[in-house]
């Protein structure tokens, strides 16, 4: 299993750091206090940005606006994921449950402003890159139907031709997303602002720290770069 960036996408966003991480072990029978506990805290931390600057203002987003602009997308209609669950924390005060592992990544991902992407690599096939679509690709939607992301489109693309992500950071695909029976991830955490290089760094180390808390899990992870673009399992 492997994760890397076509290097069209480093010539076209050279601005952007992406973190990832890997961890097996992954279940969902984990302490659901601790779990809460992790949760509220980021959510506080994401409430109190949102207190004085809506979603749409904070750089992490604006970069994600800018750079869905450059992609020919319209921002406030394709959202990058964090800026999707930023919106709906600040509308509803919390966000909803899931699975204890995406429910930590969320909340990571608020904190942050950063986009947070979780695979269940059982569903990969060979390894995911993150390049244009070519127009052959499949995706899953949640609701069970097949999309085809036209040519040009960025994508979450494995060895068979499956996008596991369209949009870049917009939405991803039903077909490997965490369940109740996921054991082995593969998460993803892209920014593009001027302080990017740090905050990615500190996210997938906080995020490393809690798999180990609350799995027990001893996460590989690093920060990828043009000139180191793939991450080995």
């Amino acid at each position: 299993m492997y994760v890397r960036h076509a290097s069209e996408i480093w010539r076209d966003f050279p601005e952007l750091v992406p973190g990832v991480l890997s961890a097996g072990g992954i279940t969902a029978e984990v302490r659901r206090e601790a779990v809460d506990a992790v949760v509220s805290e980021h959510e506080r931390v994401a409430l109190t940005r949102l207190a004085n600057s809506p979603e749409g203002e904070l750089p992490e987003v604006r970069a994600w606006r800018r750079a869905f602009s450059r992609m020919g997308l319209k921002p406030t209609q394709y959202r990058c994921a964090s800026e999707s669950l930023l919106r709906r924390l600040r509308k509803e005060g919390s966000l909803p449950r899931i699975h204890p592992l995406i429910d930590v990544c969320n909340a990571l991902s608020v904190a942050y402003a950063i986009p947070v992407a979780v695979f269940d690599v059982s569903a990969v096939t060979g390894g995911l890159e993150v390049r244009y679509a070519s127009g052959r690709e499949t995706y899953l939607t949640f609701s069970g139907e097949t999309e085809s992301p036209p040519p040009g489109e960025v994508v979450f693309a494995d060895e068979a031709g499956r996008a596991h992500a369209r949009r870049w950071t917009n939405r991803q695909s039903g077909l490997s997303a965490v369940r109740d029976t996921t054991s082995e991830v593969l998460i993803v955490a892209e920014a593009l602002h001027e302080s990017a290089p740090a905050d990615v760094g500190k996210l997938v180390a906080a995020l490393a720290g809690v798999l180990g808390d609350l799995w027990r899990a001893r996460p590989a992870h690093t920060v990828l770069t043009a000139s180191a673009p793939r991450f080995d399992t």
